[in-house]
């Protein structure tokens, strides 16, 4: 994949006029093909069509000539990040860290049998992804000449068929399992990577069919491009944004529930993390796209104020004022601003207020803001407006990330709207909490603004091209681009910014195949630190095993056969006894509990205390109010069952 760069806004926009801008069009239509830019009428804003087609880029243009505008208005003093070209094999070994596997390689190298829990869980192609790394790794640090143990990837792969057969405890892999038959080979059996003279067996389906709005999140997502390479490459389209308007895509609903950033504990949260890079890389390298992670050298930036501070910082003095504080309060209270404005105001995100005006309001801004006598009375809507895209710019480091801005650019790159929107997914999942907070409450904005398009005129589409050049084109990161890639930059982030809002409620769901991952992490280690622990009680003369039996044998007693106990440990009604049906939900045990509260405690409401699955083969797990009871027991017999609220 050539490298798309950020576009230089101070060098490229010099060149103006509409004349100029014309030219531009026609040209970037005939070489690139991206947009149809045609010679129609101007667009009619109050068009509802959303497509690339129907859209011309002068919103994009607009956006980027008010952005110069702002910026010769702002302080020229702002510290550029130095992006640093790594050396070889430095991407790839920093690739393994991130991904939870440094102790492969360099001095960290240890038994390769550490891994082994991880890596025995992954599919065939993450195996493959986290195998080209460790080679290109491994031949750098043979180059250096390094005293380092080096692991042989015939060794790290290497495992027993049976180990891969079935979840430790004896029940059988949900994700692989509710599809095996449907998903079976030619042979029979399941898919493999032949890694030297050893197999290692994956429970992978060779084939992945779903519909055409459906997301299949019970199949690995590179395993469904290579069976959608394999079995149809004629029929694969290129979806740059001239295919009409985006599908409905839709989430099929999962009897042991959804599971959305947010739900799980943060040891897991850190396995789903590790399991989402691996899989973005697969899916990249299944799709001939290269992922490069950036890696900019640490700069001295502002420990105080509201512009041009680190989303960290600024949510620590936050904090400060207001506990819990996850969206930094300027961002919110900026937000709230346009809004009281009311949000059919036409024309709202793209009719900048006056440059003066807002280095005026900036400023007045760092000096009050914090000790509540700035006057907002004074910020006109369209002000708000620029003053939110302002903030985003002026971050010292994309909203997006450093790591991965180049990443979301390279979506564009993806042959199908339905990869791109996966790989946005695992995305959303790799961001840093602070940026990803952050983006949901801009895109749960941007679609309030859509909502009102019949009367301000904005499209999704438009606010798109609108907020593009502001997610995408981080000013401290000093890059610079061609004119050509200026043109593939402008239509493809633009498609990106409406790939986010559109799918925003996909976007923050874990796929269900990393959280079967994680379950099957969470079930073999558990195995492992049992071995361990019988060996220590053994040691101490301890039956433990006897002692199990016995517990095993109070438990049933206490609780019959298709029965669980539901613990609420905060509300009056402490524990229950609930009989599984095949009907019952999450919602329904819940329902069960907040009708028998009285007095303070019965002002709790549905959506402020939620069902957990609690131990088992996960760590923690909020429930989604869908959830059917049953299944998910069947899933994870030694869970608890706990009803608290969720932490903020």
């Amino acid at each position: 994949m050539s490298s798309v760069h950020h576009t230089s806004v101070s060098e490229s926009r010099d060149r103006q006029g509409d004349g100029q801008r014309s030219r531009r069009c026609g040209q970037y239509t005939m070489n690139q093909q991206i947009t149809k830019v045609t010679e129609k009428p101007p667009f009619d804003r109050s068009s509802s069509q959303d497509s690339m087609d129907e859209v011309s880029m002068e919103d994009y243009w607009t956006e980027l000539e008010n952005i110069k505008k702002s910026n010769e208005n702002r302080q020229e003093d702002q510290e550029v990040v130095v992006v640093k070209e790594p050396d070889e094999g430095e991407l790839e070994e920093e690739w393994l860290k991130e991904a939870g596997l440094s102790n492969l390689f360099g001095e960290a190298a240890g038994d390769p049998q550490e891994s082994m829990v991880f890596l025995s869980t992954l599919t065939r192609t993450q195996a493959a992804a986290v195998q080209k790394r460790v080679e290109t790794v491994s031949q750098t640090l043979r180059k250096k000449n390094k005293q380092y143990q080096i692991p042989d990837v015939r060794d790290i792969f290497a495992q027993q068929r049976e180990s891969n057969d079935k979840v430790p405890d004896g029940t059988e892999s949900q994700s692989v399992r509710t599809n095996e038959n449907k998903y079976r080979g030619k042979d029979d059996r399941a898919s493999s990577l032949v890694v030297g003279e050893k197999e290692l067996i994956l429970l992978v389906p060779e084939e992945a069919p779903a519909s055409e709005t459906d997301i299949n999140l019970e199949v690995s997502f590179a395993e469904q491009a290579v069976s959608q390479k394999e079995s149809s490459k004629e029929k694969i389209q290129k979806n740059r944004g001239d295919d009409g308007p985006l599908p409905n895509f839709r989430l099929p609903k999962d009897k042991t529930g959804t599971t959305r950033i947010g739900d799980l504990a943060c040891q897991d949260m850190k396995k789903v993390c590790y399991l989402a890079l691996i899989e973005l890389t697969a899916l990249y390298d299944v799709l001939g796209v290269e992922l490069k992670q950036q890696k900019a050298v640490k700069i001295k930036t502002k420990d105080s104020g509201l512009f041009g501070v680190p989303l960290t910082v600024l949510l620590e003095q936050d904090q400060r004022k207001v506990s819990g504080t996850r969206i930094p309060l300027i961002f919110q209270k900026l937000i709230s601003r346009i809004e009281e404005g009311g949000l059919e105001t036409e024309g709202l995100l793209r009719i900048p207020g006056a440059a003066t005006r807002i280095k005026n309001l900036c400023q007045e801004l760092e000096a009050k803001f914090y000790e509540g006598t700035f006057n907002w009375e004074s910020v006109k809507q369209h002000d708000a407006a620029s003053l939110l895209k302002l903030f985003i710019r002026e971050l010292p480091q994309p909203l997006l990330s450093v790591e991965y801005l180049k990443a979301f650019q390279a979506v564009q790159n993806l042959p199908a709207k339905k990869q791109q929107l996966q790989a946005l997914n695992l995305l959303v999942i790799l961001l840093p909490d602070a940026n990803r907070d952050t983006l949901k409450a801009l895109l749960e904005f941007l679609q309030r603004v859509i909502d009102s398009k019949e009367k301000n005129k904005m499209t999704a589409m438009n606010v798109a091209m609108v907020m593009a050049p502001n997610l995408f084109m981080c000013h401290t990161l000093g890059l610079k681009s061609s004119e050509q890639q200026e043109f593939v930059m402008a239509a493809g982030t633009a498609n990106i910014m409406h790939l986010l809002i559109k799918y925003q409620k996909l976007l923050w769901t874990i796929p269900k195949f990393i959280v079967n991952q994680v379950r099957k992490q969470n079930t073999e280690n558990h195995k492992k630190d049992k071995k361990a622990m019988k060996k220590l009680l053994k040691k101490m003369a301890y039956d433990r095993e006897k002692y199990e039996k016995q517990d095993k044998t109070a438990n049933d007693a206490d609780v019959p056969q298709g029965v669980i106990r539901v613990q609420a440990p905060h509300l009056s009604k402490v524990s229950m006894a609930i009989q599984l049906t095949e009907e019952l939900k999450a919602s329904d045990v819940l329902a069960r509990f907040l009708s028998q509260e009285s007095g303070i405690v019965q002002t709790l409401k549905k959506g402020e205390v939620f069902l957990y699955e609690v131990g088992g083969n996960i760590g923690e797990r909020c429930l989604d109010d869908d959830t059917h009871m049953k299944d998910l027991y069947q899933l994870n017999p030694n869970a608890e069952w706990v009803i608290k609220s969720k932490p903020s």
